[in-house]
């Protein structure tokens, strides 16, 4: 066996600076080549490279500490101070300042306490910038067609739901299946999300409701639910969501800001669907209801109708009775007349007329109505013309009354007792021009 180099540079009595930096090196990472260092994350930066930069502190002692790019990349856990950590890695030594560092090639919370603490904080943070805002919360659909779900496609989630939601109200379920813990899996859960949402309105793949689901275990195995990028993603989904992670007593970040959160799996499927059964009893109860109540309408509506039609008389009835009137008139009507008759029969006997009485009768009417002649005769047109009157009127023989009717009027009639004169009206102080003419 070939002798170490620290072997080899102990039998000198005196050492180059090199050769003591190399010894204490390769001392340093063969003794520490793979270590778990608890502590907090205390003065991290990330470098324009993309390393990041940090030491790891406890009570007592400050450990420098470096992640490069590449790993600090697929790391579960966001470094930052204040974040109590388990950092896995190796010891090497840095020769141009003779000191140490802990190359992180793994890192994760360190206890639950720590991720509570770090729960609370992000939380806050959420809250803040309004990602659990109830006015952004979305209904859930009452009869979805197509169910997206996102979980692992292996184990006994997948099976609840589409066994649950097949005894309900079967409809189509798209599963996209992913990694729900580990490392890079809050990634993935968050890419399915994305995917849905990215797919064209109208397309029959594109869900119309989406179930995030995990089953139960430790703080550390739901943590990827707490991720920043899963819950951005829950938050930015046109589609409502359901998160059903963990049992009903875990509560992740990813519940906050779902649009439902469902306290399993299956609990979540009885969310998305209706139970059929349910549907059709209710649909058969409310048809039962309409008959029912249209029976009733239309027995009351009946009964009203025949309540109004005993107030009306029939009309044969009706007819009856006028035509029994217009036989009571005509009776009395012939009563009437056969009483005047007889009336005036009386009135002559009684009168014992003889030749002379009805010449003198007639010799009296005949006076008077000579009388009413006369009388007639002096109102009439002709009488008053005579008497130096004059009717004037226009050319249609319509009587003029006034001197504006007159005016207005082209031609005249004036009517004299011998005759009548055509007048023309001129504008100069209305003077009238006219003839004679014998016609009327």
């Amino acid at each position: 066996m070939m002798p170490s180099m620290i072997d080899m540079l102990a039998q000198k009595n005196e050492w180059t600076v090199s050769e003591i930096s190399f010894a204490i090196k390769q001392l340093v990472e063969t003794s520490f080549a793979n270590v778990r260092v608890k502590g907090e994350i205390f003065g991290a930066k990330r470098a324009d490279s993309g390393h990041w930069y940090l030491s790891l502190k406890d009570e007592n002692s400050l450990l420098a500490a470096v992640c490069w790019r590449g790993v600090a990349n697929s790391l579960p856990v966001k470094i930052e101070d204040g974040v109590e950590v388990v950092a896995t890695g190796k010891i090497t030594t840095f020769n141009g300042r003779s000191s140490y560092q802990l190359v992180i090639e793994k890192l994760e919370i360190a206890g639950q306490g720590a991720l509570l603490k770090l729960l609370e904080e992000r939380k806050q943070k959420f809250l803040a910038e309004g990602l659990f805002d109830a006015a952004h919360k979305k209904p859930i659909p009452y009869l979805p067609q197509t169910i997206g779900v996102v979980t692992s496609p292996t184990g006994a989630v997948i099976r609840d739901i589409i066994h649950r939601i097949r005894d309900r109200f079967p409809c189509r379920i798209i599963v996209w299946p992913t990694a729900v813990q580990g490392e890079g899996a809050a990634e993935k859960i968050a890419a399915a999300i994305r995917g849905f949402n990215a797919l064209p309105k109208g397309d029959i793949n594109r869900p119309d409701v989406l179930i995030v689901a995990r089953g139960g275990g430790s703080l550390e195995d739901l943590w990827p639910f707490n991720e920043e990028v899963v819950v951005r993603a829950v938050y930015d989904s046109e589609i409502p969501l359901i998160s059903a992670v963990g049992h009903e007593t875990d509560t992740m970040l990813i519940d906050y800001a779902a649009d439902v959160r469902a306290p399993t799996p299956t609990g979540a499927a009885e969310f998305a669907v209706p139970v059929k059964n349910e549907i059709y009893s209710g649909l058969l109860t409310t048809d039962m209801r309409l008959k029912n109540a249209v029976f009733r309408y239309f027995n009351e509506l009946t009964q009203y109708v025949e309540g109004l039609a005993r107030g009306i008389p029939s009309l044969e009835q009706i007819l009856l009775e006028n035509q029994q009137k217009i036989d009571d008139r005509s009776e009395r009507l012939k009563l009437a007349f056969l009483n005047l008759l007889k009336d005036k029969n009386n009135a002559l006997l009684l009168t014992n007329l003889k030749p002379f009485y009805v010449t003198n009768l007639l010799s009296v009417k005949t006076e008077s109505l000579k009388n009413l002649g006369l009388r007639l005769e002096s109102v009439s047109v002709e009488s008053v013309l005579k008497r130096g009157f004059a009717w004037v009127s226009d050319s249609q023989f319509r009587t003029i009354y006034s001197t504006n009717k007159a005016k207005s009027s082209e031609k005249l009639h004036i009517r004299f007792a011998d005759g009548i004169v055509k007048a023309r009206v001129t504008e100069r102080d209305c003077a009238v021009q006219g003839d004679l003419f014998d016609d009327f």
